[in-house]
Formats: C-alpha cells, structure tokens, sequence
C-alpha cells in the first residue's frame, strides 16, 4: 500500500504532466516529490526512534495521503510555507557545500584509488617473487637432469632433484657452492 500511494501512482502522474507539457501539473508534482525527498529521509531516523510510537505507521500512510490529496494539497503547502524560503535563503551556502563535497570526494575517490593500486602492485610482485624463485628452481631441476642426459651418461638421468655436481655444490653438507663463471671455467679447462 506504501509503494502504491508513496510512489507508483505519483510517478504515474507525473509521467503524464510531463507527457502533456501542462506546467501546473508538473509544478505540483515537483514540489511533491521535493517534500516526499524530504520526508523519507527525516523517516530514516524517525524510524529508528518512534517505531514504538502507537500508530506510528498509519500516521506515516496518512501523512503521504494528505502530501497527495488534491483536497489538502499538503505537498503545496509545505514546500511554498516552509521549504521554498529555507532553500531560498540557504541556497548559496548549499552549493558551496556540495561543490565541495564533489571536490572532496573526487580527492577521496583519486587518494584511495592510488593506495589500492599501490597494493595490489606490491602484492602482485610478492606473488611475482615467490612464483618465480619456486618456478626458477623448479627449472633449474629439470634443466640440470636434462644436461646429465645430454653428457652422455648413458645412465637416465635420476628422477629427483640433480645431485650436487662440481657446478652445483649442496649447502647442506657445508661445502660452499661455486659462482658460475667458475664453475665455467673448471669445466671449459676440463675439456679443452
């Protein structure tokens, strides 16, 4: 019933002043749905504080009855003997508040934005760090078997992770591993 009378059928009327062009008819429902604007936000709190007011809701529906009537025209008379002169007087200071409101929000909008893309960016080099030393040693593994094939072991290569060769020394058995370009050197000498 709410919907009905709160909304549907002043939407369906105003949709026909526009339709028609008529000026008076949608002056009416302008300052209708200025007033309903208003009254459903004062509903937000009222709601939460007098919902245990005896007849506090069938107080509600006769109130959007009497904003609707065309008898009391009460949505006429609230927006010409109280809110036309308030928003006529506050007007300027209205539009300055929400211009800065707009400002605020844009700075607020472009501040976030850029700490969420901060976070993401470290996160996903995180994520690019720790892939790629799990991905580079998994590599390495499999590289390492690949070349004890090529050397012509005849043996296939073993099916875990390489042995510790004289390019690769393990750490764990506390013999220090060889750089590169010398264990390059150790083998080019070898063969040479």
């Amino acid at each position: 019933m709410w919907l009905i009378f709160g909304t549907l059928y002043p939407a369906y009327y105003s949709y026909k002043a526009v339709k028609s062009k008529d000026i008076k008819e949608y002056v009416k429902w302008m300052m209708y749905w200025i007033i309903f604007a208003l009254f459903t936000t004062a509903e937000t709190f009222t709601d939460i504080f007098l919902c245990w007011f005896p007849f506090y809701y069938e107080l509600k529906i006769a109130f959007v009855a009497w904003l609707l009537s065309p008898y009391t025209k009460g949505s006429s008379l609230l927006y010409r003997k109280f809110v036309h002169p308030t928003l006529s007087s506050k007007e300027k200071e209205i539009d300055d508040c929400l211009v800065q409101a707009k400002d605020r929000s844009y700075d607020a909008l472009v501040h976030f934005g850029k700490r969420g893309l901060n976070v993401a960016a470290t996160a996903a080099v995180m994520a690019a760090s720790k892939g790629q030393g799990a991905l580079s040693e998994r590599l390495r593994s499999f590289s390492m078997q690949d070349l004890t094939t090529i050397r012509g072991d005849g043996a296939p290569a073993p099916s875990g992770p390489p042995p510790p060769g004289p390019g690769r020394a393990s750490s764990k058995h506390g013999q220090p591993k060889m750089s590169r370009s010398a264990s390059e050197s150790a083998s080019s000498s070898g063969t040479a």
